[in-house]
């Protein structure tokens, strides 16, 4: 039988990805000076503050703990919450099962400690284990600071995610626990099987990742499932209809206020909503996928930054998601990759080195973008062309420099590693 601590582990393995510096939101070293928790609703609401908050309810009847962080800070986050209050811990609720929320869980779970959460988690475990080697791939591109690492675990196999919830609920759940009420309702969003806990006797609710400091991710560069844009839109009209005084995200600071709070979700969720309307307008008028990425823009009163998530990977995430890969060209139904069409083409070129000089002259014209895909083709046929690899280091200097999205700089930063080591 799998032990809750190893469980716990491939979890992180599959779900690190999301666990990244939200540039408007708080880096991963978030919380490190914090020497005391603070304090909400009349003291009893405790935080933990970290890259993901850790959150400790007390009542009458024990606690409950919302999230719990990564690892590394849960240590941290347990100390200054158990300095609060020692009771015991009745139930810990996940908002959702990215590691960067459940990585505490066996440091809060007591003999008596049931923990929550919604139905879809069991699948969605299922899913991040089976590929659990591909996803270490892809989280070497953000976290590692070497040369990512090609996939090599086998597939566990389809249904290996580890059981780490002790209640599941389809659609809706209360618990009481002492003087408190605590409602938990389904609001799928970052993830199928996220959910928002309701207190009514303190009117505040936890977003988990429906809401944070930057445009959401609906379309994550590691790889994920379809989220769905209106399946946001309806989760967080769920909460906007409890008239709540108070949002705690699991990442980001809380907003206070009943007004500050109807503002902020209602801006989230409008952003949202006129991204997926303007795709799927463009879409039906027949304009093509990188068309639309390139023109659609929030407007001012909409902008809520793109420090984590980013609006033209959200345009292509959601076409995608309606009309999957095939784009319309004949071309693409084939099995041959974009790598071998460039190498074709560069061939005509007389190879890598035209090809390099133009995209110098680009990084020149600040073009780094176009620069840095005609590399591509230049190394698809040479793959230690000097050349080539200096315009491509260029460019990816260059879209580095202006970046301030924490997914880009990851993958750029693993780009330029891969230059780096190809030029050795």
């Amino acid at each position: 039988m799998r032990t809750l601590a190893a469980a716990l582990a491939l979890m992180l393995v599959a779900g690190a990805a999301h666990a990244q510096p939200l540039t408007n939101v708080q880096p991963t070293s978030a919380g490190a000076d914090q020497t005391e928790a603070l304090h909400f609703a009349n003291g009893r609401i405790h935080q933990a503050i970290g890259f993901g908050n850790t959150y400790m309810v007390t009542t009458k009847g024990g606690n409950v703990i919302v999230d719990t962080s990564m690892p590394g800070p849960a240590a941290r986050h347990h100390r200054l919450l158990t300095a609060v209050s020692d009771a015991p811990v009745r139930y810990i609720i996940l908002t959702h099962a990215h590691g960067d929320h459940a990585g505490g869980v066996p440091l809060w779970k007591g003999p008596a400690t049931k923990v929550v959460a919604q139905a879809h988690q069991t699948e969605f475990l299922d899913y991040q284990t089976r590929l659990a080697g591909f996803f270490a791939y892809r989280n070497a591109a953000q976290y590692d600071n070497t040369v990512r690492r090609r996939p090599g675990a086998a597939s566990p196999g389809n249904h290996a995610g580890p059981k780490v919830a002790d209640i599941l609920f389809e659609k809706e759940t209360t618990l009481k626990v002492g003087d408190l009420t605590f409602r938990l309702m389904a609001t799928p969003g970052e993830t199928p099987d996220h959910l928002t806990v309701w207190i009514p006797e303190l009117k505040a609710a936890f977003v988990g990742d429906n809401f944070y400091g930057s445009f959401p991710n609906l379309y994550t560069l590691r790889g994920t499932e379809q989220r769905k844009a209106l399946e946001y839109v309806d989760s967080l009209n769920k909460v906007l209809a409890l008239n709540p005084e108070a949002i705690f995200p699991s990442h980001g600071e809380p907003v206070v206020g009943a007004e500050k709070v109807r503002a902020a979700l209602t801006r989230y969720r409008d952003a949202i909503l006129y991204v997926h309307d303007a795709t799927v307008r463009g879409m039906n008028e027949g304009q093509d996928v990188f068309t639309l990425m390139k023109t659609i823009k929030l407007p001012p009163e909409l902008d809520v930054g793109e420090g984590y998530g980013q609006v033209a990977w959200s345009v292509r995430g959601i076409y995608e998601g309606y009309a999957g890969w095939f784009d319309g060209d004949p071309a693409t139904m084939y099995a041959v990759s974009p790598a071998e069409a460039q190498a074709e083409l560069a061939r005509l070129t007389a190879g890598a080195g035209p090809i390099a000089a133009r995209a110098a002259e680009l990084n020149a014209q600040g073009q780094h973008a176009l620069a840095l895909r005609l590399t591509s083709a230049a190394l698809a046929v040479e793959p230690a062309n000097p050349a080539a690899l200096a315009a491509r280091r260029d460019a990816l200097k260059a879209l580095l420099a202006r970046s301030g999205n924490s997914n880009e700089s990851g993958w750029l930063n693993a780009a330029l590693r891969e230059v780096e080591a190809a030029g050795k």
